[in-house]
């Protein structure tokens, strides 16, 4: 024992000698460190001061430490900023719902404005803005160069005004000019309707009502349909959804997820980290679901459709999504301004992150673009063959009952209507085909 005492006291002497001899270059470090920051700060002031005295125009002093501090935070990612006070309740006011613009989601890249996704029926969106636009002017003057603050601004203006922006898109040769008129964008968080025994869910963000929107529209088409035992399944529809608010994804998981945790976030010190669980009680009761994303499908949307996708809650399908997957805290500053500081990532329940990779669609399905004339040859076609039933003097089918007559027309109603939608929106028709598919399986069973 007393050997043992010594050898560990020993050992606490030894790391002492140790921690004396280490201590010393690290608080030289530190202190190196902590003057050249002072250096770097009176630089700074010397260089404010002689813009202020010596530029050739007079300059506004509030406007250049304004510009300083945004340069300092757009100079870490594309999402961090100064927020001015008007810019801050512009924030608030569109969580809320409603705002003036052209309803588009951006953000900045190689210093170009790029499109996130247009929101739904909003100028942009009919003006056919579409997800990964690189916006390069605004009625004739180059964004780049510009904050993306600055270049939003260029594009914000009276409700009813017109503006004309230029737009380079993937797949075609030449920039080209898109005229928007600008309006109110008065955000529907949640829309519903019924195809066959499906509910679609198209979820256009992430606000304060997201979640009371999706539950008041799922209980109505439920109850439309006649009770959820008359459901086959759910599309929650996230295709061009830019985001939103944390608590409002992980409340519209929880939604559909009876345990579990929905998502986790970790910042730069590992006791900061936060785990977000789902509570009991499934709204679809287990009906399956099918999550449609696409590349203008960003951050909470993210979040919802990772979460459902890890648990083997959902089939996700659609395309890759925007890679949004770092979480932005506002921070009220003195003056009524705020800053917006990425603060942390966000990981899916397996421990994924989806900064810069998405969320890959557990099966890949594209969105053909149809051209006028295919739909012309189409129209064409469908004019020239007809059936049997068409010809003059064709003989009845008296094989069958009018009952049987009637079903058969039914069906063959149904089945007309789903060939339209494929048409239309082949995305969402892949998706109600597999919740079809699936309900079969199921009844067979």
């Amino acid at each position: 024992m007393k050997k043992f005492f010594a050898a560990a006291a020993g050992g606490v002497l030894a790391g002492l000698v140790v921690t004396t001899q280490v201590a010393g270059p690290l608080l030289a470090e530190e202190s190196a460190r902590k003057t050249n920051v002072y250096e770097q700060l009176d630089l700074f002031g010397d260089i404010f001061e002689r813009i202020r005295v010596q530029y050739v125009e007079d300059v506004d002093e509030a406007d250049l430490i304004e510009a300083a501090i945004n340069g300092m935070l757009t100079s870490l990612d594309p999402h961090s900023s100064y927020l001015s006070p008007d810019d801050a309740e512009d924030m608030r006011v569109q969580t809320r719902g409603e705002f003036g613009g052209l309803g588009i989601e951006v953000t900045q890249e190689e210093g170009f404005v790029k499109v996130v996704s247009p929101i739904d029926e909003t100028p942009a969106d009919e003006a056919g803005v579409e997800a990964g636009d690189f916006i390069t002017h605004v009625d004739g003057e180059s964004v780049l160069g510009l904050t993306l603050d600055q270049a939003v601004e260029k594009m914000r203006g009276p409700v009813g005004s017109e503006i004309v922006i230029t737009i380079v898109r993937d797949g075609e040769t030449e920039p080209f000019d898109v005229t928007i008129v600008r309006d109110t964008i008065k955000l529907t968080a949640v829309r519903s309707r019924t195809e066959g025994n499906t509910v679609v869910m198209r979820v256009t963000t992430f606000n304060d009502q997201t979640t009371s929107n999706l539950e008041a529209n799922f209980a109505k088409e439920v109850e439309e349909l006649g009770g959820m035992e008359n459901v086959n399944g759910i599309v929650l529809d996230l295709r061009n959804n830019p985001g939103g608010l944390l608590t409002q994804a992980i409340s519209v998981s929880d939604s559909f997820l009876e345990k579990g945790e929905i998502v986790s976030t970790r910042g730069r010190n590992p006791e900061d980290g936060e785990r977000y669980n789902a509570a009991p009680g499934d709204l679809a009761e287990g009906k399956p679901i099918v999550v449609l994303i696409n590349g203008g499908s960003a951050s909470a949307s993210e979040i919802v459709a990772g979460a459902l996708q890890d648990h083997r809650r959902a089939i996700v399908v659609g395309t890759k999504s925007f890679g949004k997957g770092s979480v932005q805290t506002v921070m009220p500053l003195r003056g009524e301004g705020a800053m917006r500081l990425t603060t942390a990532r966000y990981y899916t329940p397996s421990g994924r992150s989806i900064q810069a990779l998405g969320v890959s669609p557990d099966i890949v399905v594209e969105q053909p673009r149809r051209r006028v004339d295919e739909e012309e040859e189409d129209e064409n076609t469908s004019r020239r063959f007809n059936g049997e039933a068409d010809l003059r003097g064709s003989l009845n089918n008296d094989s069958l009952t009018e009952d049987e007559v009637r079903q058969i027309e039914e069906d063959r109603a149904k089945a007309q209507a789903a060939a339209e939608l494929r048409e239309q929106d082949y995305q969402l028709a892949y998706a109600i085909d597999i919740l079809k598919g699936l309900s079969a399986i199921a009844t067979a069973e």
